[in-house]
């Protein structure tokens, strides 16, 4: 079952996603670092767990490949819960999925979700270059038939007489086998993760947490939501509904600054959603570009989702964003461009909210 950390004055358990943002000047190792240090910082403060996601033929992004950049981050910290948010599960055979997280609870036992998107999290060229030519046509609408046979490869439940009884992914369940019985190991915790109802809904009828795109969806984000709780039937990971979004947030000194550095990450999005992705832009480079009156738009349509400003004007929109969806936990991205702000501005948030282990931390490299 799903338990939540102590968390001191925050409504819900606090966490990080990280996408291994790279800044321009920047390069993929020293992005990487970062998330090293941003995951002992998450462990120090007291935030419950720290995600890193799947995507693809991004140069901003440093996270292609979840399952190891996890491996290494189990490697130097002790407590805080990892996991994908998420593994894009139609880009790969459920039997590697298993195996790799299969192995990862085995480094870190106790402590590994296994979060699951549905889409290919990169366009469809490069989705169709991560596949074998015989499953170019497979995708989202395989999605609930790869889900079910992960969830056995884990369980090592495959009935009998089924064409895979026979194999076992390992690490798992095999090697807990003793005369009379089954001892069953720990193993990670499947998420579906979403932004829009589909997986909302499947979420609900398997009984299993459910993670909401809101720092890029937010318009959906109600409506999944309710279509979770609504489909949700009791199982033997959850016996109510768990709901966590992603939110993105920043917090600065100043109201100012944050802004500066917020609009770094909208200038990388309006660059990808235009066809032209590439490394995380400076302040200053955000500031130098003209943007065209649909840009100017488009960069006010994603700040209204962003919540920024100074630690207890972070705190006020958070707490707000709790309250109007219910959720139980909200998990905080920041996309932006210099590794010193970002830490900064977890350490700020979780200053405003009490939790412990605060005091210097690591120099940002």
């Amino acid at each position: 079952m799903i338990r939540a950390s102590a968390l001191g004055s925050a409504p819900v358990p606090l966490s990080v996603l990280d996408l291994a943002p790279v800044g321009s000047g920047r390069t993929a190792r020293q992005a990487l670092g970062t998330t090293v240090e941003l995951a002992r910082l998450a462990e120090r403060r007291g935030y419950h767990r720290l995600w890193v996601a799947e995507h693809h033929s991004m140069p901003g992004i440093a996270s292609s490949s979840p399952a190891v950049v996890l491996a290494h981050l189990a490697a130097h910290t002790e407590r805080i819960r990892l996991g994908s948010g998420g593994v894009m599960l139609p880009n790969h055979a459920p039997l590697v999925i298993a195996e790799q997280f299969g192995t990862l609870e085995a480094l870190a036992p106790g402590r590994v979700d296994l979060g699951l998107g549905r889409a290919p999290g990169t366009d469809g060229a490069t989705a169709a270059a991560l596949r074998r030519q015989d499953r170019l046509a497979e995708g989202a609408d395989e999605f609930p038939q790869q889900l079910s046979e992960l969830t056995r490869f884990l369980d090592d439940d495959f009935p009998e007489g089924h064409p895979y009884g026979r194999i076992h992914a390992v690490p798992g369940p095999v090697q807990g086998r003793v005369p009379g019985g089954v001892q069953r190991a720990d193993r990670p915790v499947v998420w579906l993760l979403g932004s829009s109802g589909f997986s909302a809904r499947l979420a609900g009828l398997l009984g299993l947490p459910f993670s909401f795109a809101h720092h890029f969806s937010a318009a959906g984000t109600l409506p999944a939501l309710e279509l979770y709780r609504e489909s949700f039937r009791p199982s033997a990971v959850l016996d109510r509904p768990y709901a966590k979004i992603g939110v993105q947030a920043f917090a600065a000194d100043d109201a100012r600054e944050a802004r500066r550095q917020v609009l770094t990450g909208a200038l990388a999005m309006l660059r990808l959603r235009t066809g032209r992705p590439g490394l995380i832009p400076s302040p200053e480079e955000a500031e130098r570009y003209a943007f065209g009156p649909a840009e100017q738009e488009f960069v006010a349509d994603w700040l209204r989702n962003v919540v920024f400003g100074t630690p207890d004007e972070v705190r006020a929109g958070l707490d707000a964003l709790v309250e109007r969806t219910g959720v139980d936990e909200l998990m905080i991205t920041t996309n932006a461009h210099g590794p010193a702000a970002r830490l900064r501005s977890y350490e700020l948030i979780a200053d405003a909210y009490g939790l412990p282990g605060g005091g210097p931390g690591p120099a940002a490299r």
